[in-house]
């Protein structure tokens, strides 16, 4: 994997296996294989089933599944923005809250 000035060095794992000469290099080319194969962690897989937990232990009885889901989903993506003005907007277009009585 000899790098010259016009092609940079590989900077992920499929990359490396795409430059690598498997006829050359056959041991390398096989671990590339298999790093290139290997799950990686995430946190917000771990944050999902720790925010899930807190969340149905603390609110199990106070709201539904969809709100549940809802709340969820904020706290695991908490890192995106959120309009607060498009959301109350949405919600009070949602549909009627008040009811009229007719005496």
């Amino acid at each position: 994997l000899r790098q010259n000035g016009d092609n940079p060095a590989p900077s992920t794992a499929i990359e490396s296996l795409d430059a690598c000469d498997g006829d050359l290099y056959p041991n390398v080319g096989t671990l590339l294989q298999i790093l290139a194969s290997l799950p990686v962690s995430v946190a917000s897989a771990e944050r999902t089933f720790l925010t899930l937990r807190r969340l149905k232990t603390w609110l199990r009885a106070k709201m539904t599944e969809e709100r549940l889901t809802g709340l969820a989903l904020l706290n695991i993506h908490r890192d995106i923005p959120v309009d607060t003005s498009h959301v109350t907007d949405r919600f009070a277009s949602a549909r009627k809250r008040r009811t009229d009585f007719l005496l």
